[in-house]
């Protein structure tokens, strides 16, 4: 499978797409743990949301990767296989992610557990393992055997491309019903600072960690940008990576 560069850079879309899907469903939405949730000394929100910003960003890089060698395949008038064999390679790529990830994320180096707050976390490591692990490599493997087939190379980069930047642009998203943004100052801002940039956005204080680092504040859209100017770091709404902390609940 690794022979062919069509294949072996749709196992690497396959990953990213892997990594949006854990950071997306597991981060943002159910919030069962942060990239960093057990590492000591990380107990901070704004570092917590912070690499998780970050994490995003590497899989981006990854969708990146994955969407140049496709189209210098496609540039080298290397024949595209057929859409089976596409499809078992980003399902490889997509459990080949969560393969990795269980085994070094939750088990060697031990910095988060799917649920961190279950009272049996082997539990849930092994459930999320076999679904979305073991379950897409066995279907990938599948695939694969079915009659390779050609394709249509353009229509093949335009629609993991699509699927890609789908896949992206939701982990900016804010959630539906919003009435909060989140900002995130950065290390070593002074609480008279972050009322100076309340104070030149007009936003109101509606909650904030002790140290004034994550707080929430009811501003109108047009404005958010401002506390870039006051030491804020990320600023819910306005696009990456902050889309991480426009979901996050206290």
């Amino acid at each position: 499978m690794l022979k062919s560069p069509w294949m072996k850079w749709t196992i690497v879309l396959g990953i990213a797409l892997g990594g949006f899907f854990d950071g997306i469903l597991l981060h943002q939405v159910l919030q069962w743990h942060h990239l960093l949730s057990l590492v000591p000394g990380m107990d901070d929100l704004r570092l917590q949301v912070m690499w998780d910003g970050y994490f995003h960003a590497l899989m981006y890089v990854l969708a990146l990767l994955g969407i140049y060698g496709l189209w210098r395949a496609r540039r080298r008038g290397m024949a595209a296989p057929g859409i089976p064999a596409l499809a078992a390679a980003l399902l490889v790529g997509f459990g080949i992610w969560h393969v990795l990830d269980t085994v070094l994320s939750h088990w060697v180096l031990r910095i988060h557990r799917v649920r961190v707050d279950s009272p049996d976390p082997l539990f849930w490591d092994l459930l999320w393992l076999a679904l979305f692990g073991l379950v897409p490599l066995a279907l990938g493997a599948w695939l694969r055997r079915r009659p390779p087939g050609t394709g249509n190379p353009t229509a093949t980069i335009g629609t993991l491309a699509i699927a890609v930047t789908v896949a992206g642009g939701w982990a900016l998203q804010e959630p539906p019903g919003q009435q909060f943004t989140a900002v995130v100052f950065a290390p070593g801002t002074t609480p008279a600072q972050v009322f100076r940039a309340l104070d030149a956005a007009d936003a109101r204080l509606v909650w904030t960690d002790r140290p004034m680092g994550v707080v929430l504040v009811s501003v109108p859209e047009e404005r958010r940008w401002r506390f870039y100017r006051h030491g804020a770091v990320l600023v819910g709404g306005t696009g990456l990576p902050a889309g991480c902390i426009g979901w996050s609940r206290v």
